[in-house]
């Protein structure tokens, strides 16, 4: 268990609204647990910050973004966690509107279709068609993506080299889960982390239905990761994901691809939503804005 006070204060108030066994809930229940959790942790936007909703290709709900001082062309394109099975563009607002104040770029998040109504490849396919959206605009774009949001980041970015398409400037994932083989490393030995289990993880992975030869869900099975475009990947030391955040970053290297990597060796799964608590996650969440900048703005 972490010893910083902020993160275990903000682990008791996420159970206070979603409890630890919530993926033995109903869906209906999972997700107004989860819609609870996050309006208790929103915030209000920067001054000056406009925000549109919008449809891409007529039927993707997406959310834009605009700071009052906008620094670059390139676009941010963020996709939210929560196991592909909870999540909107209400869920991570307030993380949105303030990556792109700190980058003084215009983010566009997207409000993919979640599983069990829609299991794979349906999230990947919105997030895909918004990609190519922001592509055709054209302006360069970095990709980022919590949680299961990190493994759609991934698995686009992905799809974007082995289809030759150019654009992306960089790609951000925080805490991803990639394709870890679920019994060994930090499988094992956070098995039973705060916030995240990795029973947790089987189930989320069971209820998106991704086949196991699909490397665009599994972004670790890949067996070429060469020619991908700069990454920031930051892993939480008490979460089962850590290892797939610390092997992705290992490979990316070894392919050849600039990487910064790092392990917020306090924190737990989502402590994104910790920034105002914790000063562990204040750090890390200043260091994820400050390499999204610097990739938006080169």
């Amino acid at each position: 268990m972490p010893t910083e006070q902020g993160i275990l204060a903000f682990h008791k108030r996420c159970e206070d609204f979603y409890p630890a066994d919530a993926v033995d809930a109903d869906i209906t229940q999972q997700r107004a647990w989860y819609d609870a959790l996050c309006a208790a942790f929103d915030a209000p936007p920067p001054a000056g910050m406009v925000k549109e909703d919008d449809l891409v290709a007529e039927r993707i709900p997406v959310r834009r973004y605009r700071p009052a001082t906008v620094t670059t062309a390139t676009r941010l394109f963020y996709i939210h966690g929560g196991g592909f099975v909870v999540g909107s563009l209400d869920s991570h607002d307030a993380i949105c509107a303030e990556i792109a104040e700190a980058a003084g770029a215009e983010l566009v998040s997207v409000d993919y279709r979640l599983s069990p109504e829609h299991v794979w490849p349906a999230a990947f396919d919105d997030c895909w068609a918004v990609l190519i959206d922001l592509l055709l605009e054209p302006h360069p774009v970095v990709v980022i993506g919590d949680s299961a949001g990190g493994n759609l980041a991934a698995g686009i970015v992905l799809k974007a080299r082995d289809e030759g398409l150019k654009g992306i400037v960089g790609q951000a994932l925080i805490y991803p889960g990639l394709g870890g083989d679920l019994v060994s490393g930090s499988y094992q030995d956070m098995a039973e982390a705060p916030g995240l289990s990795t029973a947790d993880v089987a189930y989320y992975r069971e209820i998106y239905q991704a086949p196991e030869d699909a490397v665009h869900a599994f972004p670790l099975q890949s067996k070429n990761l060469a020619g991908l475009p700069p990454a920031f990947i930051t892993g939480a030391y008490f979460d089962p994901l850590r290892d797939d955040a610390r092997a992705y970053a290992a490979r990316l290297i070894l392919s050849g691809v600039p990487v910064e990597y790092r392990e917020e060796k306090q924190m737990i799964h989502a402590w994104l939503r910790a920034r105002f608590m914790s000063e562990g996650a204040r750090v890390g969440f200043t260091a994820l804005c400050d390499a999204v900048r610097r990739m938006a703005n080169p």
